[in-house]
C-alpha cells in the first residue's frame, strides 16, 4: 500500500471518530513522509486528494489530522532553527576569541620588541664595562675578584641566550604551520653537523636513521631537532665518548636517545615546559 493510500485510510478513520489512535497514525505518516523526502506542499496535496476521495467529515477534525501529520516537519524545522542559533552563538564566540588572539599577538609583538631593544641595551652595557674592567685592572685583582668578574660575564651571556630563546619562542608561536613532506633524517644530520663543528674537540657518536620522513613544517622540525639534539649534546658533556641516536620505533614514533645525565621521571611533566630546568648549569 502506498503512503498516499495509508494516509487516506487513516484520515477516514479519524473522520469517523477513531480519535487519538488516528492522530497518532497521522504523526507516524508525517514522520515517514519527512524521512522519505516528501515535502510539506506534497503532503498537503496528498491530504486534499484524500479529502476529495472521502465523504465529507468535520472540517476541524480533518484540519487537526493534517496538523498532526505536519508536526514532524515543524519539529525538524525547529531543530534546524535551534541548530542555526547555536551556530551563530558559536560563530560569535569564535569571532571574540579571534579578536582576543589578535590582541594577544599584538601585545606579544610589542613585548618582543621591548625585549629585543630595551633589555639588550643595558645588558650590552654591563657586558662591555665588565670586560673593560677585567682588562684594565686584571693585574690588580686577586683570584676571587677575577672569578667575580667572570661570573658577571657568564651571567650576561646566559641572559642574552635567554632573550634569544624568548624571541625565538614568540616567533614560532606566531608563525603559520606549512606542512609538506619533510626529510627528518636530512634535517637531523644537518643539525648534528653544526653541533660537531661548534665543538670539534668532543668525541660524540651521532647516529641518524636513514629515510625518516614526516608530513610537517620543515622549519619547525629543524627547531625541534636543534633543541632535542642540542640537549643531548649538552647533557652528555661529561662523557669521554658520548652517544646520541635519532631513530624510529616499530609504531613509527621518532625518538632522540643519548647516554648522558638523563632526568628523574618524577619530573617528566616539566620536561617540555619552556624555560623549565631539571638540572643545574653544572
Amino acid at each position: 500500500m502506498s503512503l498516499s493510500d495509508e494516509y487516506r485510510d487513516a484520515l477516514r478513520d479519524c473522520l469517523h471518530g477513531a480519535g487519538e489512535r488516528a492522530l497518532a497514525r497521522a504523526y507516524e505518516l508525517g514522520r515517514r513522509a519527512a524521512g522519505s523526502g516528501i515535502g510539506i506542499v506534497e503532503l498537503e496535496m496528498m491530504h486534499d486528494r484524500a479529502l476529495r476521495e472521502l465523504d465529507a467529515g468535520p472540517p476541524e477534525v480533518a484540519a487537526q489530522f493534517l496538523a498532526e501529520s505536519l508536526s514532524p516537519f515543524e519539529m525538524t524545522h525547529r531543530g534546524f532553527q535551534e541548530a542555526v542559533q547555536r551556530l551563530e552563538v558559536a560563530n560569535d564566540a569564535l569571532a571574540r576569541s579571534n579578536a582576543e588572539l589578535a590582541s594577544a599577538n599584538r601585545e606579544l609583538e610589542a613585548f618582543s620588541y621591548s625585549v629585543s631593544h630595551d633589555l639588550r641595551a643595558p645588558l650590552r652595557t654591563i657586558n662591555a664595562f665588565t670586560q673593560a674592567l677585567a682588562e684594565d685592572i686584571a693585574h690588580q685583582l686577586d683570584h676571587t675578584s677575577r672569578d667575580h668578574l667572570r661570573r658577571v660575564l657568564a651571567a650576561t651571556a646566559r641572559m642574552s641566550d635567554l632573550i634569544d630563546a624568548l624571541l625565538e619562542l614568540s616567533r614560532v608561536s606566531r608563525s603559520p604551520i606549512d606542512r609538506e613532506r619533510t626529510d627528518v633524517s636530512g634535517l637531523a644530520a644537518a643539525a648534528a653537523e653544526e653541533l660537531q663543528k661548534r665543538e670539534p674537540g668532543r668525541h660524540v657518536e651521532i647516529t641518524v636513521a636513514q629515510g625518516l620522513e614526516a608530513d610537517a613544517d620543515p622549519r619547525l622540525v629543524r627547531i625541534l631537532l636543534d633543541n632535542l639534539l642540542g640537549n643531548a649534546w649538552k647533557f652528555t658533556s661529561h662523557k669521554p665518548i658520548a652517544r646520541i641516536e635519532l631513530g624510529s620505533s616499530e609504531d613509527g614514533v621518532f625518538y632522540v636517545r643519548d647516554d648522558g645525565a638523563g632526568f628523574d621521571m618524577a619530573h617528566v611533566d616539566r620536561l617540555f615546559t619552556p624555560f623549565q630546568r631539571l638540572h643545574p648549569t653544572s
